[in-house]
C-alpha cells in the first residue's frame, strides 16, 4: 500500500473522471494521432499507431481549437466513483480515488498557471477503462498504456498499468510514481491547448526528433506540477522519497531501458520519448524550477 499522500479532509471532484471500467464506452470516430504517455510498451505510440492504424493512424486532422470548448463531459459511470471517492482520506485508501485526487490537483495547478499567464485553462477529464475503449482517436486496448487523445481531449488509462509499471518495466513504485504518469498525460493536454501539438504533422522520431522533445516537455510539465503540488491544497508535503519514486518511474520508461529489456540493444534513431536520463533530467527541471516556462525542449 502506498504511503498517505493527501490531506484527509480535502474534497475530491469525481466529475473530472469518467469511469468506464467493465463496460464498453468512450467517444467514437476520429482518425487523430494519440499521444503516448510514458514510453509505454516496447514500441511507441507515434510509430505504432502509424503502422497499425490503431487510434487513428497518425493524422493530425483531429486537432482542433479548444478555446471556449467544454472538454470531457461527465459519463454516468462517474456517479459510482462519487459514492466512494469523497475525500483525501479515500484517496489514501483506494487506488482509483488516489488517481481522482491527482487529477484534481494537477488541473487545479494548471488552472492557476494559465490564469497567471492571462489565459484560461480548459479542463480535461481522465477516463478509466478496462480491456478496450472507444475514443475520439479510434479504438484502443489496455496494451497501449496510458495515453492522451487530442481529438476528444481526454486522458485514458487502465489502472492495471500501474502494476505493469513495476512488473514489466521494473519501476519500484511509490507514492508519486502514479502521479508522474497522470501529470505527464496532462502535460500533453497543455501542449494541445497551447498549440504545441500538431505543428508540422506527425512528429519525427529519433533522439533529436520532435516526438522526443514533446515527450520530454510533458515530463517537465509533470515536474512543474510536482513542484507546486502542495499549493494546490490536495497533497501533503512531498518528501525526497516521493520525488525519487517519480524519477524512478521516469527512468523505467526511458526508450533506452525499454529497448535494452526488449531487444538487448539500444537504437537512438527510433526513440520517441527520450532516454531514462533525459526523462529524469526534464522532470527535475520542472520540479526544481516550479515553472513551466523553463520546459523549453525545442518542441514545436
Amino acid at each position: 500500500m502506498l504511503a498517505p499522500m493527501f490531506r484527509r479532509n480535502v474534497r475530491l471532484d469525481t466529475g473530472q473522471v469518467r469511469d468506464l471500467r467493465g463496460r464498453a464506452g468512450g467517444l467514437g470516430g476520429g482518425r487523430a494521432m494519440a499521444v503516448g504517455g510514458g514510453g509505454i510498451g516496447t514500441v511507441i505510440l507515434f510509430v505504432l499507431l502509424a503502422l497499425t492504424g490503431n487510434l487513428g493512424g497518425g493524422s493530425t486532422g483531429g486537432f482542433e481549437d479548444l478555446t471556449n470548448t467544454r472538454i470531457g463531459e461527465q459519463d454516468q459511470g462517474g456517479a459510482e466513483l462519487s459514492q466512494t471517492c469523497r475525500t483525501g482520506a479515500d484517496a489514501n485508501e483506494r487506488e482509483d480515488c488516489r488517481i481522482v485526487g491527482y487529477v484534481n490537483s494537477i488541473q487545479a495547478y494548471w488552472e492557476d498557471a494559465f490564469a497567471a499567464a492571462g489565459e484560461r485553462y480548459q479542463p480535461a477529464d481522465t477516463t478509466f477503462f478496462s480491456g478496450q475503449v472507444e475514443t475520439g482517436c479510434g479504438v484502443a486496448s489496455s496494451a497501449v498504456g496510458p495515453f492522451y487523445c487530442p481529438a476528444d481531449a481526454l486522458i485514458y488509462i487502465d489502472l492495471g498499468f500501474f502494476d505493469q509499471l513495476q512488473s514489466q518495466f521494473g519501476a519500484s513504485g511509490g507514492p508519486l510514481s502514479q502521479a508522474y504518469v497522470i501529470a505527464h498525460e496532462y502535460g500533453h493536454h497543455v501542449q494541445n491547448l497551447t498549440g504545441t501539438l500538431g505543428r508540422g504533422g506527425q512528429p519525427a522520431a529519433g533522439a533529436g526528433g520532435e516526438a522526443v522533445q514533446l515527450e520530454l516537455q510533458a515530463d517537465c510539465y509533470a515536474g512543474a506540477w510536482a513542484g507546486n503540488a502542495v499549493e494546490t491544497g490536495y497533497l501533503q508535503q512531498l518528501t525526497q522519497s516521493d520525488i525519487a519514486s517519480a524519477l524512478d518511474a521516469a527512468a523505467a520508461v526511458g526508450d533506452d531501458r525499454i529497448q535494452q529489456r526488449a531487444q538487448g540493444q539500444v537504437d537512438p534513431h527510433t526513440w520517441t520519448h527520450g532516454s531514462s536520463a533525459q526523462r529524469q533530467e526534464w522532470f527535475l527541471t520542472g520540479y526544481q524550477s516550479g515553472d513551466p516556462g523553463q520546459c523549453d525542449t525545442g518542441a514545436g
